[in-house]
């Protein structure tokens, strides 16, 4: 098994393979699973094709039921979360932006925001966050820092590898900025998931939903909603309908009382009965992750406006080593994907592939963060832009207000009901 270093990585990018791919395989820690459910309350569950041993010893092709149990978004939030772990503990150092809400004097519901990252927005450095935000007192996509995002596009990531290198790694859609819709899209180059093979036929459980109310309240009483929020037994604290009436509620409303053992719910959005889903016994599961090269040498890092191909590869194999990092931090979080959906298993080997060939290699963390060090400084010799210190917005005033006015909104109507 090779050992991966600097060079081997640079020969794997300039052209030598298409991606670097690593299959693990995992095992349930349980008898049942519970993958996430979608609109409905449903499973993203499907049928593949899956090479498994005949009787004779040699292999065949099966169609079997399978179950996403970590979408492509949801491996790519983890693996952007390991990243920004390692970058408090400073364990890797890489441009980051951020904008910090709060500071002194501040409402008490923008201290508890504190400081939002790239790392942490949907649409990472194309946020609105960040949009609606200051750098120095000027919007960030007016400030110098923010405005050379605007001629950003494939063939001019300069400014991108410079102020948020990741957005390179997991893809972007510059939607928020000048041109809105017509905005840079780049592709994602990192793309990983994680599947739950059950078998032939497709069999998800059952699950009830109840509570024990140890008081042993009863809908039996009259109470009333409360104006500004709450209950109340007093009619003249009641919150009043149209016609001056107090308006009533029930113990089961505001979270008191036995629930009835069920095998259904109400969805909250659709207002229809769905099925409790009690997870699915799997046989294992598998996570399939690809940092594809092909993506990483479509980029293009002009500096100064000037074409060069040791800046092209050296920003190209930053990415790469910033890929590989993240995918090996993200080992050390493990498998504890939600409640009840603990899987466990070794990591599997890396290997390039290209051309119909392989080239195995080991990695872990900690030799990863030491190779992004190295293809950093090679970056910055080529003329890149690297900064490992932060670039900090404030949120606009108008952000904060609308902020601080949607939580209270919120906490209102929450305690009302």
């Amino acid at each position: 098994m090779n050992v991966l270093n600097i060079e081997l990585l640079k020969k794997a990018v300039d052209g030598d393979f298409a991606a670097i791919r690593r299959i693990t395989r995992l095992e349930p820690q349980g008898e049942k699973v519970f993958p996430p459910t979608y609109e409905g309350g449903e499973y993203a569950d499907e049928q593949r094709l899956v090479r498994v041993k005949d009787e004779k010893g040699g292999e065949k092709v099966e169609m079997v039921q399978t179950f996403l149990l970590d979408s492509v978004q949801s491996q790519a939030n983890r693996l952007e979360l390991a990243m920004l772990r390692a970058y408090d503990n400073r364990r890797i150092r890489m441009p980051l932006l951020q904008v910090v809400f709060g500071g002194d004097g501040a409402d008490q519901t923008l201290q508890e925001i504190g400081r939002i990252t790239a790392l942490e927005a949907p649409h990472r450095m194309c946020d609105a966050i960040f949009r609606d935000s200051n750098h120095n007192g000027v919007p960030f996509r007016q400030a110098a820092v923010g405005a050379a995002l605007n001629n950003a596009r494939t063939a001019n990531a300069t400014a991108v590898f410079g102020l948020c290198p990741t957005a390179l790694l997991f893809g972007f859609w510059d939607s928020t900025g000048p041109r809105g819709g017509l905005g840079a899209r780049v592709q994602r180059a990192l793309v990983s998931e994680i599947v739950g093979y059950q078998g032939a036929q497709k069999v998800v459980g059952k699950r009830t939903a109840s509570r024990i109310d140890p008081t042993e309240i009863q809908n039996n009483v009259d109470i009333y909603k409360k104006a500004g929020g709450g209950w109340t037994f007093d009619e003249d604290e009641a919150e009043k309908n149209k016609a001056g009436e107090p308006v009533k509620t029930k113990p089961s409303e505001i979270n008191h009382g036995n629930i009835v053992p069920s095998f259904q719910h109400e969805d909250k959005n659709t207002k229809k009965t769905v099925l409790n889903h009690g997870g699915v016994t799997l046989e294992y599961a598998v996570q399939n992750t690809v940092l594809s090269l092909a993506a990483l040498r479509r980029l293009r890092f002009p500096v100064t406006g000037t074409a060069s191909q040791g800046a092209d590869q050296a920003g190209r194999v930053t990415i790469a080593a910033l890929g590989l990092a993240a995918i090996c931090l993200l080992d050390e979080d493990g498998y504890d994907l939600r409640s009840r959906c603990l899987l466990d298993g070794k990591p599997g080997s890396f290997e390039f592939i290209g051309r119909g060939e392989t080239l195995g290699f080991s990695l872990d963390a900690t030799g990863a963060c030491a190779m992004l060090v190295e293809a950093a400084t090679a970056a910055r010799n080529a003329g890149l832009p690297w900064n490992e210190e932060p670039v900090t917005l404030e949120p606009s005033a108008n952000l904060s207000r609308l902020v601080v006015e949607s939580r209270r909104k919120a906490m209102t109507e929450s305690s009302g009901s």
